[in-house]
Protein backbone atom coordinates (compact mmCIF):
# COMPACT_ATOMS: atom_id res chain seq x y z
CA UNK A 1 0.00 0.00 0.00
CA UNK A 2 3.04 2.18 0.63
CA UNK A 3 4.32 1.47 -2.93
CA UNK A 4 0.90 3.16 -3.94
CA UNK A 5 1.12 5.87 -1.50
CA UNK A 6 4.45 7.04 -2.87
CA UNK A 7 3.13 7.17 -6.08
CA UNK A 8 0.03 8.85 -5.77
CA UNK A 9 0.86 12.38 -6.24
CA UNK A 10 -2.70 13.48 -5.18
CA UNK A 11 -2.99 11.83 -1.93
CA UNK A 12 0.39 13.34 -1.06
CA UNK A 13 -0.66 16.98 -1.72
CA UNK A 14 -3.68 16.52 0.27
CA UNK A 15 -2.03 14.57 2.79
CA UNK A 16 0.24 18.17 3.08
CA UNK A 17 -2.81 20.22 2.89
CA UNK A 18 -4.15 18.80 5.94
CA UNK A 19 -0.90 19.26 7.87
CA UNK A 20 -0.16 22.38 7.16
CA UNK A 21 -4.01 23.86 7.59
CA UNK A 22 -3.87 21.74 10.87
CA UNK A 23 -0.87 23.32 11.73
CA UNK A 24 -2.22 27.27 10.78
CA UNK A 25 -5.51 26.53 12.31
CA UNK A 26 -2.90 25.86 15.84
CA UNK A 27 -1.34 29.23 15.58
CA UNK A 28 -4.55 30.88 14.34
CA UNK A 29 -6.16 29.63 18.22
CA UNK A 30 -3.36 30.39 19.98
CA UNK A 31 -1.97 34.06 18.56
CA UNK A 32 -5.13 35.65 17.29
CA UNK A 33 -6.67 37.94 19.25
CA UNK A 34 -9.59 38.87 17.07
CA UNK A 35 -12.51 36.23 16.02
CA UNK A 36 -12.62 35.95 12.14
CA UNK A 37 -15.98 33.98 12.45
CA UNK A 38 -18.05 35.74 15.18
CA UNK A 39 -16.64 38.87 15.69
CA UNK A 40 -19.15 39.88 18.69
CA UNK A 41 -18.16 36.66 19.93
CA UNK A 42 -15.40 36.25 22.61
CA UNK A 43 -14.32 31.35 22.73
CA UNK A 44 -13.90 30.63 26.02
CA UNK A 45 -10.24 30.55 26.42
CA UNK A 46 -9.45 27.57 27.91
CA UNK A 47 -12.06 25.80 25.28
CA UNK A 48 -9.10 28.37 22.78
CA UNK A 49 -6.27 26.33 24.30
CA UNK A 50 -7.09 22.81 24.42
CA UNK A 51 -8.62 22.81 20.56
CA UNK A 52 -5.26 24.50 19.91
CA UNK A 53 -3.25 21.84 21.21
CA UNK A 54 -5.48 19.28 19.45
CA UNK A 55 -5.05 21.01 16.07
CA UNK A 56 -1.05 21.03 16.69
CA UNK A 57 -1.28 17.11 17.96
CA UNK A 58 -3.32 16.48 14.14
CA UNK A 59 -0.59 18.35 12.19
CA UNK A 60 2.19 16.45 13.88
CA UNK A 61 0.46 12.93 13.79
CA UNK A 62 0.94 13.49 10.03
CA UNK A 63 4.65 13.63 10.85
CA UNK A 64 5.46 10.53 12.99
CA UNK A 65 3.31 8.53 10.31
CA UNK A 66 5.71 9.65 7.59
CA UNK A 67 7.95 7.55 8.59
CA UNK A 68 6.19 4.29 7.77
CA UNK A 69 5.82 5.40 3.88
CA UNK A 70 9.26 5.80 3.59
CA UNK A 71 10.40 2.48 4.69
CA UNK A 72 11.28 -0.17 2.72
CA UNK A 73 11.25 -3.33 5.64
CA UNK A 74 7.74 -4.79 6.67
CA UNK A 75 9.31 -4.65 9.64
CA UNK A 76 10.27 -0.93 10.34
CA UNK A 77 6.34 0.11 8.58
CA UNK A 78 4.89 -2.22 11.56
CA UNK A 79 7.22 -0.64 14.23
CA UNK A 80 6.50 2.99 12.79
CA UNK A 81 2.69 2.48 12.95
CA UNK A 82 2.84 0.86 16.12
CA UNK A 83 4.18 4.32 17.55
CA UNK A 84 2.27 6.43 15.53
CA UNK A 85 -1.14 4.75 16.88
CA UNK A 86 1.18 4.80 20.61
CA UNK A 87 0.74 8.60 20.08
CA UNK A 88 -2.98 8.94 18.83
CA UNK A 89 -3.68 6.77 21.65
CA UNK A 90 -1.73 9.10 23.81
CA UNK A 91 -2.31 12.53 22.71
CA UNK A 92 -5.21 12.56 19.99
CA UNK A 93 -7.68 10.80 21.25
CA UNK A 94 -7.73 11.91 25.23
CA UNK A 95 -7.70 15.39 23.64
CA UNK A 96 -10.50 15.11 21.62
CA UNK A 97 -12.22 13.99 24.42
CA UNK A 98 -11.38 17.09 26.44
CA UNK A 99 -12.62 19.09 23.75
CA UNK A 100 -15.87 18.05 24.65
CA UNK A 101 -15.74 18.06 27.93
CA UNK A 102 -15.16 21.85 27.68
CA UNK A 103 -17.61 23.14 25.54
CA UNK A 104 -19.85 22.51 28.38
CA UNK A 105 -19.40 25.52 30.62
CA UNK A 106 -22.52 24.63 33.47
CA UNK A 107 -19.44 23.84 35.77
CA UNK A 108 -15.55 23.10 35.33
CA UNK A 109 -15.83 19.38 34.45
CA UNK A 110 -12.47 17.53 36.04
CA UNK A 111 -10.76 15.93 32.86
CA UNK A 112 -8.79 13.35 34.61
CA UNK A 113 -11.28 10.68 33.89
CA UNK A 114 -9.98 10.96 30.18
CA UNK A 115 -6.51 10.17 31.49
CA UNK A 116 -8.54 7.23 33.04
CA UNK A 117 -10.28 6.07 30.00
CA UNK A 118 -7.65 5.86 27.44
CA UNK A 119 -5.18 4.24 30.43
CA UNK A 120 -6.01 0.85 28.68
CA UNK A 121 -5.41 2.08 25.19
CA UNK A 122 -2.02 3.31 26.05
CA UNK A 123 -1.16 0.36 28.02
CA UNK A 124 -2.09 -1.75 24.81
CA UNK A 125 -0.07 0.09 22.13
CA UNK A 126 3.33 0.03 24.74
CA UNK A 127 3.08 -3.77 24.96
CA UNK A 128 2.63 -3.74 21.34
CA UNK A 129 5.48 -1.27 20.85
CA UNK A 130 7.84 -3.69 22.91
CA UNK A 131 6.33 -6.54 21.77
CA UNK A 132 6.46 -5.63 17.76
CA UNK A 133 2.82 -7.19 17.68
CA UNK A 134 -0.54 -6.59 16.80
CA UNK A 135 -1.79 -9.36 19.35
CA UNK A 136 -3.51 -7.10 21.27
CA UNK A 137 -5.23 -4.82 18.76
CA UNK A 138 -8.76 -7.18 18.63
CA UNK A 139 -8.97 -6.32 22.16
CA UNK A 140 -7.98 -3.14 21.92
CA UNK A 141 -10.85 -2.03 19.57
CA UNK A 142 -13.35 -3.74 21.49
CA UNK A 143 -12.66 -1.90 24.64
CA UNK A 144 -12.43 1.37 22.28
CA UNK A 145 -15.64 0.49 21.32
CA UNK A 146 -17.50 0.21 24.42
CA UNK A 147 -15.46 3.25 26.29
CA UNK A 148 -16.97 5.36 22.78
CA UNK A 149 -20.45 4.19 23.68
CA UNK A 150 -20.13 5.09 27.32
CA UNK A 151 -18.43 8.41 26.92
CA UNK A 152 -21.32 9.34 24.22
CA UNK A 153 -24.25 8.18 26.56
CA UNK A 154 -22.44 10.36 29.30
CA UNK A 155 -21.84 12.84 26.91
CA UNK A 156 -26.15 12.89 26.10
CA UNK A 157 -26.78 13.38 29.74
CA UNK A 158 -24.33 16.20 30.18
CA UNK A 159 -25.50 18.32 27.02
CA UNK A 160 -29.11 17.87 28.17
CA UNK A 161 -28.28 19.02 31.32
CA UNK A 162 -25.78 22.01 30.12
CA UNK A 163 -29.08 22.81 28.09
CA UNK A 164 -30.96 22.53 30.81
CA UNK A 165 -28.95 24.95 32.61
CA UNK A 166 -28.61 27.36 30.35
CA UNK A 167 -32.41 28.13 30.07
CA UNK A 168 -32.77 28.34 33.60
CA UNK A 169 -29.96 31.11 33.68
CA UNK A 170 -29.74 32.97 29.95
CA UNK A 171 -32.40 35.03 28.23
CA UNK A 172 -30.32 34.70 24.57
CA UNK A 173 -28.84 31.18 24.10
CA UNK A 174 -27.35 32.18 20.69
CA UNK A 175 -23.64 31.28 20.90
CA UNK A 176 -24.27 29.00 24.09
CA UNK A 177 -25.61 25.73 22.70
CA UNK A 178 -23.35 22.56 22.47
CA UNK A 179 -26.06 20.56 20.53
CA UNK A 180 -23.25 20.57 17.59
CA UNK A 181 -20.97 18.87 20.03
CA UNK A 182 -22.57 15.82 19.21
CA UNK A 183 -21.73 16.20 15.89
CA UNK A 184 -18.29 16.81 16.86
CA UNK A 185 -18.16 13.33 18.70
CA UNK A 186 -19.70 11.49 15.74
CA UNK A 187 -17.11 12.50 13.38
CA UNK A 188 -14.59 11.90 15.72
CA UNK A 189 -15.41 8.90 16.79
CA UNK A 190 -16.32 7.86 13.35
CA UNK A 191 -12.50 8.65 11.88
CA UNK A 192 -10.90 7.23 14.81
CA UNK A 193 -13.06 3.93 14.21
CA UNK A 194 -12.30 3.61 10.79
CA UNK A 195 -8.75 4.07 11.66
CA UNK A 196 -8.78 1.20 13.70
CA UNK A 197 -10.69 -1.18 11.38
CA UNK A 198 -10.17 0.38 8.24
CA UNK A 199 -9.06 -1.69 5.12
CA UNK A 200 -5.63 0.26 4.75
CA UNK A 201 -6.67 0.66 1.24
CA UNK A 202 -6.52 4.14 -0.31
CA UNK A 203 -9.95 4.91 0.18
CA UNK A 204 -9.15 4.54 3.31
CA UNK A 205 -6.50 6.84 3.44
CA UNK A 206 -8.53 9.17 1.12
CA UNK A 207 -11.31 9.28 3.37
CA UNK A 208 -9.46 9.64 6.88
CA UNK A 209 -7.89 12.20 5.43
CA UNK A 210 -10.70 14.45 3.93
CA UNK A 211 -13.04 13.46 7.56
CA UNK A 212 -9.76 14.94 9.21
CA UNK A 213 -10.11 18.65 7.11
CA UNK A 214 -14.11 18.22 8.14
CA UNK A 215 -13.35 18.19 11.92
CA UNK A 216 -10.88 20.45 11.55
CA UNK A 217 -12.92 23.35 9.70
CA UNK A 218 -15.64 22.52 12.09
CA UNK A 219 -13.59 22.63 15.25
CA UNK A 220 -12.57 25.68 14.22
CA UNK A 221 -15.82 27.24 13.72
CA UNK A 222 -17.44 25.97 16.54
CA UNK A 223 -14.72 27.32 19.09
CA UNK A 224 -15.26 30.63 17.37
CA UNK A 225 -18.90 30.84 17.67
CA UNK A 226 -19.16 29.52 21.50
CA UNK A 227 -19.55 32.22 23.93
CA UNK A 228 -17.51 32.28 27.08
CA UNK A 229 -19.66 32.10 30.17
CA UNK A 230 -17.23 31.86 32.44
CA UNK A 231 -17.39 35.70 32.95
CA UNK A 232 -20.89 34.95 34.12
CA UNK A 233 -20.37 32.42 35.55
CA UNK A 234 -19.09 33.36 39.23
CA UNK A 235 -22.44 35.15 39.70
CA UNK A 236 -24.63 32.49 38.87
CA UNK A 237 -22.66 30.07 40.88
CA UNK A 238 -21.91 32.26 43.59
CA UNK A 239 -23.64 31.27 47.33
CA UNK A 240 -26.55 33.46 47.44
CA UNK A 241 -26.55 33.88 51.61
CA UNK A 242 -26.71 37.37 53.26
CA UNK A 243 -26.08 39.24 50.33
CA UNK A 244 -29.20 38.38 48.91
CA UNK A 245 -32.73 39.65 49.39
CA UNK A 246 -35.57 37.77 50.08
CA UNK A 247 -38.75 38.51 49.19
CA UNK A 248 -40.37 39.23 52.24
CA UNK A 249 -37.96 39.50 55.63
CA UNK A 250 -40.37 36.85 57.95
CA UNK A 251 -39.86 34.15 55.15
CA UNK A 252 -38.06 31.16 55.64
CA UNK A 253 -38.69 29.08 52.25
CA UNK A 254 -36.85 25.46 51.99
CA UNK A 255 -34.32 25.04 49.56
CA UNK A 256 -36.90 23.47 47.07
CA UNK A 257 -40.41 25.86 47.27
CA UNK A 258 -41.54 29.19 48.85
CA UNK A 259 -44.71 30.32 50.47
CA UNK A 260 -47.44 31.71 47.84
CA UNK A 261 -47.14 35.58 49.60
CA UNK A 262 -43.45 34.95 48.33
CA UNK A 263 -44.54 33.51 44.66
CA UNK A 264 -46.82 36.78 44.64
CA UNK A 265 -44.68 39.12 46.02
CA UNK A 266 -41.53 38.04 43.64
CA UNK A 267 -44.14 38.57 40.76
CA UNK A 268 -45.14 42.00 41.77
CA UNK A 269 -41.06 42.79 41.61
CA UNK A 270 -40.95 41.22 38.40
CA UNK A 271 -43.72 43.17 37.01
CA UNK A 272 -42.25 46.71 38.22
CA UNK A 273 -38.92 45.91 37.59
CA UNK A 274 -38.31 43.88 34.23
CA UNK A 275 -41.86 44.42 32.65
CA UNK A 276 -42.94 47.79 33.13
CA UNK A 277 -39.11 48.98 32.53
CA UNK A 278 -38.99 46.76 29.49
CA UNK A 279 -35.73 44.92 31.50
CA UNK A 280 -36.40 42.07 29.46
CA UNK A 281 -35.33 43.99 26.01
CA UNK A 282 -31.07 44.02 27.09
CA UNK A 283 -29.55 41.42 25.63
CA UNK A 284 -27.86 38.91 27.24
CA UNK A 285 -29.61 39.97 30.46
CA UNK A 286 -28.60 36.64 32.57
CA UNK A 287 -30.90 35.27 35.70
CA UNK A 288 -28.61 36.92 38.64
CA UNK A 289 -29.05 40.48 36.76
CA UNK A 290 -32.39 40.47 36.85
CA UNK A 291 -32.54 39.14 40.65
CA UNK A 292 -30.18 41.80 41.70
CA UNK A 293 -32.54 44.28 39.33
CA UNK A 294 -35.46 43.12 41.23
CA UNK A 295 -34.25 42.77 44.60
CA UNK A 296 -34.00 39.39 44.97
CA UNK A 297 -31.77 36.42 44.32
CA UNK A 298 -31.27 33.12 41.56
CA UNK A 299 -32.52 30.94 44.48
CA UNK A 300 -35.76 32.42 44.62
CA UNK A 301 -36.59 33.84 41.09
CA UNK A 302 -35.57 30.50 39.80
CA UNK A 303 -38.01 28.83 42.47
CA UNK A 304 -40.77 31.00 41.25
CA UNK A 305 -40.58 30.19 37.73
CA UNK A 306 -40.16 26.30 38.71
CA UNK A 307 -43.37 27.25 40.72
CA UNK A 308 -44.94 28.61 37.19
CA UNK A 309 -43.91 26.08 34.97
CA UNK A 310 -41.34 27.53 33.21
CA UNK A 311 -38.17 28.83 33.05
CA UNK A 312 -35.67 31.82 32.85
CA UNK A 313 -35.20 31.63 29.07
CA UNK A 314 -38.78 30.57 28.19
CA UNK A 315 -39.96 33.78 30.38
CA UNK A 316 -37.93 36.53 28.77
CA UNK A 317 -38.77 35.40 25.32
CA UNK A 318 -42.50 35.21 26.41
CA UNK A 319 -42.26 38.84 27.18
CA UNK A 320 -40.07 39.94 23.89
CA UNK A 321 -42.67 38.03 21.53
CA UNK A 322 -45.34 40.24 22.81
CA UNK A 323 -43.36 42.90 22.67
CA UNK A 324 -43.14 42.26 19.14
CA UNK A 325 -46.65 41.72 18.47
CA UNK A 326 -47.65 44.85 20.01
CA UNK A 327 -45.05 47.04 17.82
CA UNK A 328 -45.75 44.69 14.86
CA UNK A 329 -49.65 45.49 15.61
CA UNK A 330 -49.10 49.13 16.01
CA UNK A 331 -46.63 49.57 12.97
CA UNK A 332 -49.75 47.63 10.64
CA UNK A 333 -52.60 50.21 12.23
CA UNK A 334 -50.05 53.19 11.49
CA UNK A 335 -49.81 51.70 8.10
CA UNK A 336 -45.50 52.47 8.33
CA UNK A 337 -43.68 50.59 6.38
CA UNK A 338 -41.35 48.42 8.44
CA UNK A 339 -39.34 44.98 8.26
CA UNK A 340 -39.70 42.23 10.30
CA UNK A 341 -35.82 41.98 11.10
CA UNK A 342 -36.00 45.96 12.41
CA UNK A 343 -39.08 44.75 14.71
CA UNK A 344 -37.40 41.72 15.72
CA UNK A 345 -34.02 43.60 16.96
CA UNK A 346 -36.23 46.01 18.88
CA UNK A 347 -37.95 43.49 20.74
CA UNK A 348 -34.05 42.08 22.74
CA UNK A 349 -33.40 39.77 19.49
CA UNK A 350 -30.04 39.77 17.85
CA UNK A 351 -30.37 36.60 15.82
CA UNK A 352 -33.88 36.54 13.48
CA UNK A 353 -33.51 32.61 13.68
CA UNK A 354 -33.94 32.46 17.92
CA UNK A 355 -36.51 34.78 17.04
CA UNK A 356 -38.68 32.29 14.82
CA UNK A 357 -37.67 29.47 16.66
CA UNK A 358 -39.06 30.98 19.70
CA UNK A 359 -42.05 32.98 18.19
CA UNK A 360 -43.03 29.54 16.87
CA UNK A 361 -43.18 27.62 20.08
CA UNK A 362 -44.98 30.10 21.73
CA UNK A 363 -47.33 31.00 18.70
CA UNK A 364 -48.18 27.34 17.40
CA UNK A 365 -47.39 28.44 14.07
CA UNK A 366 -44.63 30.11 12.70
CA UNK A 367 -44.13 33.98 11.55
CA UNK A 368 -45.11 33.93 8.27
CA UNK A 369 -48.02 31.67 9.06
CA UNK A 370 -49.21 33.54 11.71
CA UNK A 371 -48.99 36.87 9.59
CA UNK A 372 -51.22 35.59 7.00
CA UNK A 373 -53.41 33.70 9.43
CA UNK A 374 -54.13 37.79 10.38
CA UNK A 375 -54.17 38.89 6.65
CA UNK A 376 -51.27 41.24 7.07
CA UNK A 377 -49.08 41.60 4.43
CA UNK A 378 -47.14 44.54 4.71
CA UNK A 379 -43.38 43.74 6.12
CA UNK A 380 -40.07 42.48 4.26
CA UNK A 381 -38.48 39.18 5.75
Amino acid sequence: MYDQIREDTIFIMLYAVVTVIAALASVYLLFRRGNAFAADVTPPRRLHRWTAAFMAVIALGHLWYIPAALCDSSEAVMLSLLIGGLLDSLLTVPLALVIMLCMLQDRRRPLWPVGVMVAPLVVGMVVSVVTRSEALFPWMSGYFLLAALGFTIYMVRAVRQYGRWLRDNYADLEHKEVWQSFLVLAVIMLIIGYYLVGDSGMAYEYITQVGGLMLIGYLLWRVETLSDLTVSQPLLMEEETTESVSPSEDESPSPETLSDAAYEQIGTLLQHHCVDTQLYLQHNLNISELAHAIGTNRTYLRLYFVHRETNYNAYINDLRIDHFVRIYDKAVAAQRFFTVQELVAQSGYRNYNTFALAFKQRMGKSVTEWKQKNSVEMGDF
